[in-house]
C-alpha cells in the first residue's frame, strides 16, 4: 500500500498517522476485494485552519471539517444504493485513487465529544475517506446505509466499535 503522508500539523505525529493511515485504507480496500499494493493515496495531515480553507475553494464551505477526498476519478454509482465502480489500474498495474485532508482539531474534538481515542476516531474518518475515494456517498439515503455499513464491517474487523451507535 502507497499512502503519501504529509504532515502539516505536527500534533498529527504524536498518533502516528502514518501507521493508522496505512492500515485503515488497507482494510478498506481488501474489504473490497482490491490489492492495496496496487494503490496509491495521499494524505494531508493538517489543521482546522488548512481544511477550512480547502473546504471553502473546493465545497465553498466556509468552515473547517474533520476529512476531505479527492477521488481521482469518478466511480460513483448512477442507482442510489448501488456498488460504485471498482478503480482499473493503469498499465503499470497501479490505481492512484485521489487524495485525503485531514483535521488535528476537529477530530480530536469529535472523538473528545463522542467519548472515543482519538487513533479510533481517526481510522473511522481514514476509512470514511478511502471509500470516497473509491466512489462511495452519502448524500443520497441508501448510498449513505451502503456506506455507513461498510464503515461499520470495516472498522470491526479492526476491532472499532461501530461508530454510528451511541
Amino acid at each position: 500500500m502507497s499512502v503519501f503522508v504529509t504532515i502539516e500539523d505536527e500534533r498529527w505525529e504524536a498518533v502516528d498517522l502514518e501507521a493508522l493511515a496505512e492500515r485503515a485504507c488497507a482494510a478498506a480496500l481488501e474489504h473490497l476485494s482490491l490489492d492495496p499494493e496496487e494503490c496509491e493515496i495521499s494524505l494531508l495531515g493538517c489543521d482546522d485552519e488548512r481544511i477550512a480553507l480547502l473546504n471553502a475553494d473546493f465545497r465553498q464551505k466556509d468552515k473547517a471539517t474533520n476529512v476531505l477526498s479527492w477521488p481521482s476519478a469518478e466511480r460513483g454509482a448512477a442507482e442510489d444504493g448501488a456498488m460504485p465502480e471498482a478503480p482499473e489500474p493503469d498499465t503499470f498495474g497501479e490505481c492512484e485513487l485521489g487524495d485525503v485532508a485531514i483535521s488535528y482539531e476537529t477530530c480530536a474534538r469529535e472523538a473528545a465529544e463522542a467519548g472515543k481515542s482519538l487513533p479510533d476516531h481517526a481510522t473511522h474518518l481514514l476509512v470514511h475517506g478511502t471509500l470516497h475515494l473509491l466512489g462511495f456517498d452519502h448524500e443520497r439515503d441508501q448510498d449513505a446505509t451502503l456506506m455507513e455499513g461498510m464503515e461499520t464491517e470495516i472498522l470491526g474487523k479492526m476491532g472499532i466499535a461501530d461508530p454510528y451507535r451511541d
